[in-house]
């Protein structure tokens, strides 16, 4: 039976020292976690020597706050946790029974669910379950597709920190899209779709192995949003795939957002508002076209994606609601 708390009915007294929480989490999505990581909360990040998938070091690419501490995997049982967040199945199906103690395993946790299921759309069970858990969806589609009947879940939304540098000129006739290996994940976050658009219009691609595309490479994390800003226009060609941070930070940056109308991004952007979603190729295209030779439209479109997503993707509101989680997992730890 879970027991999360009603974040309303906490004290400061119910958690640790100056109402600061230990919070053990992995380093599976960079960006995510700065955002994460703005929470006035302590966050210990477990690595490993071969910097193996959600072992990764730090690294400089991301100015981490002084909140954020990495520590070898093999010392976890050695340290004292509030709560922990899980991000990964392999973690919480295999590695927490080697990394963490009995007790440690016990405390309350939250897992971030960062996807929509698969392989079945409506039907795939999720793995997570604990007495003292609760699954976090980063959507409200993923909340609704997940079939996850033995936990309880909570929404978080995207929230990013908006950077003064990532003004929007839209100075290219170009559009851009930003996806992370898409000639390995293929159709799923339409790798085919990007092609064809791509040999009809101007469009570039960054990201991880974007070159075997024809795409300009990885640009640094943190660059990425100024990077893009010099676009027409942010185009996601994905068809399944969850709202990604990239189209978030270029809203922010204040650009119009084209793309497939799937998942969450329909109750995002509203057509001739901030942007343009279809599951037509042909009215993408035109749009696409119509923002080239019209770099106005495109300004104004863009102007009212910056203002929402101020409104719905800010960190204030994402750190808010995140703390609000915490605390809630922090309290069935005082009552333990």
């Amino acid at each position: 039976m879970n027991r999360i708390a009603d974040p309303g009915s906490i004290t400061e007294q119910s958690v640790g020292h100056n109402g600061r929480l230990r919070v053990l989490t992995w380093h599976v999505h960079g960006n995510y976690l700065y955002s994460l990581t703005q929470a006035s909360h302590d966050f210990i990040v477990p690595v490993m020597p071969d910097n193996r998938s959600g072992y990764g070091a730090l690294g400089p690419k991301i100015p981490w706050g002084k909140n954020v501490r990495q520590l070898p995997a093999g010392q976890l049982k050695n340290e004292e946790f509030d709560c922990v967040v899980f991000q990964s199945r392999p973690v919480f199906e295999r590695d927490r029974f080697d990394l963490l103690t009995a007790g440690q395993r016990a405390l309350p946790c939250a897992y971030i669910e960062h996807n929509p299921p698969e392989p079945h759309p409506t039907d795939t069970k999720h793995f997570f379950e604990h007495e003292n858990g609760v699954l976090i969806h980063v959507t409200p589609y993923n909340d609704l597709m997940w079939h996850s009947p033995n936990v309880a879940t909570r929404i978080i939304e995207h929230g990013v920190v908006a950077l003064p540098a990532a003004t929007y000129s839209g100075e290219l006739a170009r559009g851009i899209s930003a996806i992370n290996h898409l000639q390995r994940r293929g159709r799923r976050v339409g790798a085919d779709v990007f092609e064809w658009a791509a040999s009809r219009v101007p469009l570039d691609l960054i990201g991880m192995q974007s070159e075997t595309m024809g795409g300009l490479g990885e640009i640094p994390n943190m660059e990425v949003p100024a990077y893009m800003a010099r676009y027409r226009f942010f185009f996601t060609p994905i068809r399944y795939a969850s709202l990604g941070l990239s189209l978030v930070e270029a809203m922010m940056a204040g650009m119009p957002i084209v793309g497939i109308a799937a998942t969450e991004l329909p109750m995002v952007i509203t057509n001739g508002v901030n942007g343009y979603v279809d599951t037509r190729r042909e009215r993408l295209l035109e749009c696409m076209h119509q923002l080239i030779s019209e770099p106005e439209l495109a300004r104004q479109w863009g102007e009212a994606s910056r203002q929402i997503a101020r409104s719905r993707f800010s960190i204030d509101r994402f750190v808010r609601d995140w703390n609000d989680l915490l605390l809630s997992l922090s309290a069935i730890n005082r009552r333990q």
